[in-house]
């Protein structure tokens, strides 16, 4: 089809007052700065990835960030993107400063302008809504004052690592905030996680300290984590410059630690700064790193990314102030657990003067009404949900707007996976209220930022994201070119390969470890020279300008050279099956297969049953809904869909297994032993009734 024929997807909401808007008033100062005429966001967009240096400079000045030091250039425009150019050479800052105070005319002085010390900084909201706490900006001040005079007595110092295993609670947020303030790195991993997957990043890192929770509650149960304390300990032997553990205690009276070797108390460690709650802050190089991240290392080892703080902050002032409008009257409240990117956005946003929610637990107890009652009455302007949560809720018809108040619900950020057109329109027709600004984002961990996201100057369709981040020149590229040679960009409407062709401010400035480098340039600049390919499959809308994600590039179905992704079938199940929970479609291609074969895996709802009737359905509505192409030659069902702790599924390993490779499954992934039931696929033909016990 050719990109003029493609039909426009139906339009669901607009901006009532788009020239009110900070982004509309920054595009302003932009023309009066500039002496420009731009007009539209895409007129916006396309000055910021022309004029790259004169776009950032714009954010820098406009959007001050606290600082130190004067700059020669922005950036060197000319530079290939994998020399990993400097940005703002010459300025030096501090994430913990940024967040804790306000950037004022003089950089000189710390100025608490909109962080007044009586206003709420975070509330603290454990499982099920029960628990709340709120932290003002003073006492959160002397949190992270307090625990870096303590790590600072400890020898803790600028460039040493600090690691957490723990929820997402205030006593973490002052643990990265305490850590930055020194110039250490901060690394944080969730309690879900299993003890191989937290030491295979723990060994690459070698932090310090690593503070643990001493318990930890989810899904209705409260879990000891005093033995996985034991195992991180054991693990750790012989790990240069490892200090020990840092119990954190996750009620009031904290755990008895005294079985576990190279453990103390929270408060036992504290009592090093004597009390000493002054905040000094060292502020360091532009490109200097303060954060490591993780990929998700389902298939093996994680690879540990670097993220400078300069980057970081300005990526999250643009984002933060020009596509979400964040500001002093916002709440933001964003699910996530401590090992998912969306934690550190989530604290990100603190450098806007929001009051943060930090949730504890899952959304979905004590029942699926009382995270998005807890919405409602914590007055949340800025939700960030997944599609995942919004299906659960859809299945189980409960309707949010009817459910409680949100009137003062602004704007919701969907990501983590694709989101279903059905799901766009329950969103408007149903659920939420009309005025409500849903911006599908993607991006993530490896740039600590979006690729996709939401703008306030156009109109929200069905499928996709509003279009690209501002500063970031994306483009579609030809899949089919061989690995290693010059690539060439499809016309809109043509699907491709995600590529990023110019560098940006919070590009990662390395991995992490020896041989982390060389690793880091294989992994984004080996596909096509000199340019950052993403792995996602995409399509750009030739009208709308939207961005749609089809699915992982390595992910992409190939069968008889008709290349689609994954999510093309998941939106058909979701739209069509209710009866089926979820599914993984993978491709086989054995060594002796001479044409990929689709594969489609189906878990069924409780007391729903897999049948050939339900397979012919499938099909069939596949093969009408797309193309005869996309109909899978295999369907089976499944007793269990393989995920990242973070509920992210998981179609890699499975292709991997089922094309007849034996793979050693992950610590990130939340359940491994799933993965034993698709080997037997990997002789599909031999197979009679699939053998379902785990």
């Amino acid at each position: 089809m050719a990109g003029s024929d493609i039909p426009i997807p139906r339009k669901l909401w607009e901006h009532p007052n788009p020239k009110g808007t900070k982004m509309y008033k920054f595009m302003q100062n932009v023309n009066q700065r500039r002496n420009l005429t731009l007009n539209s966001f895409n007129d916006l967009y396309s000055y910021s990835i022309k004029n790259r240096a004169s776009f950032w400079q714009d954010v820098w000045e406009l959007l001050p960030l606290v600082h130190e030091g004067t700059y020669t250039k922005v950036v060197d425009e000319s530079a290939p993107m994998d020399t990993i150019p400097y940005w703002f050479e010459g300025t030096r800052l501090n994430f913990a400063e940024n967040i804790l105070y306000n950037a004022g005319s003089d950089h000189s002085q710390l100025s608490t302008r909109g962080k007044e010390d009586s206003k709420i900084a975070c509330t603290e909201v454990r499982e099920g809504g029960t628990e709340l706490r709120d932290v003002t900006w003073a006492d959160l001040r002397k949190r992270v004052g307090r625990l870096s005079n303590a790590l600072r007595a400890k020898g803790v110092k600028k460039g040493d690592r600090i690691c957490v295993v723990a929820s997402n609670s205030v006593d973490t947020l002052v643990v990265f905030l305490a850590t930055t303030a020194l110039g250490g790195l901060f690394s944080s991993s969730s309690t879900d996680m299993g003890t191989n997957g937290i030491l295979d990043r723990l060994l690459q890192v070698t932090p310090k300290y690593v503070f643990i929770d001493d318990w930890t509650v989810y899904n209705g149960k409260t879990i000891d984590l005093r033995p996985k304390m034991k195992e991180i300990v054991e693990g750790m032997q012989g790990v240069e410059n490892f200090e020990g553990i840092i119990s954190q205690p996750r009620f009031r009276q904290p755990a008895d630690i005294a079985s576990v070797p190279q453990t103390t108390t929270l408060e036992t460690f504290l009592a090093a700064a004597q009390d000493n709650t002054e905040l000094t802050f060292e502020r360091v190089a532009f490109r200097d790193p303060f954060m490591i991240v993780y990929s998700s290392g389902t298939t093996g080892m994680p690879k540990c990314i670097v993220h400078s703080v300069g980057g970081v902050l300005l990526s999250s002032l643009k984002e933060g102030q020009l596509h979400y409008s964040y500001g002093p009257d916002t709440v933001k409240l964003q699910f996530t657990t401590t090992g998912w990117i969306m934690y550190l956005s989530a604290v990100g946003s603190l450098l806007h003067s929001v009051r943060l929610v930090l949730y504890d637990g899952s959304p979905f107890q004590p029942d699926l009404k009382t995270f998005i009652t807890l919405v409602g009455s914590q007055r949340v302007t800025h939700l960030g949900i997944s599609p995942r949560y919004m299906a659960e809720l859809q299945k189980a018809s409960i309707v949010p707007r009817t459910t409680t108040d949100l009137s003062n619900l602004r704007l919701v950020t969907s990501t983590g996976m694709v989101l279903s057109d059905a799901l766009f329109e329950w969103f408007y027709d149903t659920a939420f209220p009309r005025h409500v600004h849903l911006c599908n984002i993607s991006g993530g961990t490896d740039l600590a930022g979006c690729f996709g996201i939401g703008n306030p100057l156009t109109p929200v369709y069905v499928g996709g994201t509003q279009g690209p981040t501002l500063g970031l020149q994306v483009e579609v590229y030809d899949q089919t070119i061989p690995t290693g040679k010059r690539g060439t960009a499809v016309e809109d409407g043509v699907p491709g390969e995600l590529v990023a062709t110019t560098a940006f401010p919070n590009q990662p400035t390395t991995f992490w470890g020896q041989g982390g480098h060389e690793k880091y340039l294989s992994s984004y600049f080996q596909r096509y020279p000199q340019v950052w390919a993403h792995g996602d499959f995409i399509v750009k809308h030739p009208q709308t300008g939207s961005i749609t994600f089809l699915g992982r590039a390595d992910g992409v179905l190939n069968p008889s050279g008709v290349r689609f992704g994954s999510a093309e079938i998941y939106s058909v199940i979701e739209e069509h099956f209710p009866q089926i929970q979820d599914s993984i479609c993978v491709g086989q291609r054995r060594p002796s297969d001479n044409d990929e074969s689709v594969m489609l895996f189906l878990l069924m709802q409780p007391g729903q049953r897999f049948s050939e009737e339900l397979v012919r359905e499938v099909k069939v509505k596949i093969g009408s809904e797309r193309s005869k192409r996309h109909v899978p030659k295999w369907v089976f069902e499944t007793p269990a869909i393989p995920t990242t702790v973070n509920l992210k599924k998981v179609e890699l390993p499975v292709k991997q297994i089922v094309s007849g490779q034996i793979i050693k499954p992950s610590g990130t992934l939340l359940n491994p032993d799933s993965l034993k039931y698709y080997y037997q696929f990997a002789k599909v033909e031999q197979l009679g009734a699939p053998k379902s016990k785990l």
